[in-house]
């Protein structure tokens, strides 16, 4: 069975600094470790080298990070979803959850970037709920520790930096 490759819906503010990220990454920020590495290396004894140790562990997480952009990247679709008041990714959503009215955008977190907002995977169990609903409409799931939460959706909107 083959794998289903899902599209990343971003905006092209985040498509451009992911992708100025990843250009960095694999250009100047992995020829900044290697230098920290051989440096380290020319201290001698690797086995107690602390700074080789965290150049090394600093590179690993570069490493994942260019793989982690690189597949983002690959599935990104650019654009804005239709403003429809239907939940779908890309869209901001403010519900109330369980009595509580929170706004949250539904999607990847490297869509909102620094900003403080929260941000929900379609993937995850609340995205799964309202994906597809539109706004006025009620739903319940069940949330990973097992309780019933129901979720009124107030407003959909598409977002906007």
């Amino acid at each position: 069975m083959a794998d289903i490759i899902a599209e990343t819906w971003l905006t092209q503010e985040a498509l451009d600094r992911l992708t100025n990220e990843l250009e960095h990454l694999s250009g100047a920020g992995r020829t900044e470790i290697a230098h920290k590495i051989e440096l380290a290396r020319e201290e001698g004894d690797l086995k107690e080298n602390g700074g080789y140790h965290a150049a090394k562990e600093e590179q690993g997480k570069i490493e994942a990070r260019i793989r982690q952009l690189t597949a983002l990247l690959r599935t990104a679709k650019v654009g804005n979803p239709p403003d429809d008041g239907v939940v779908e990714p890309g869209m901001l959503v403010t519900a109330k959850i369980a009595g509580d009215t929170s706004q949250f955008l539904v999607g990847n977190r490297e869509i909102a970037g620094d900003s403080d907002l929260d941000v929900y995977s379609e993937q995850s169990p609340l995205g799964v709920a309202i994906i597809g609903h539109k706004e006025g409409e009620t739903v319940t799931y069940t949330a990973p520790n097992g309780k019933s939460i129901t979720v009124e959706l107030l407003e959909v909107k598409t977002y906007s930096f």
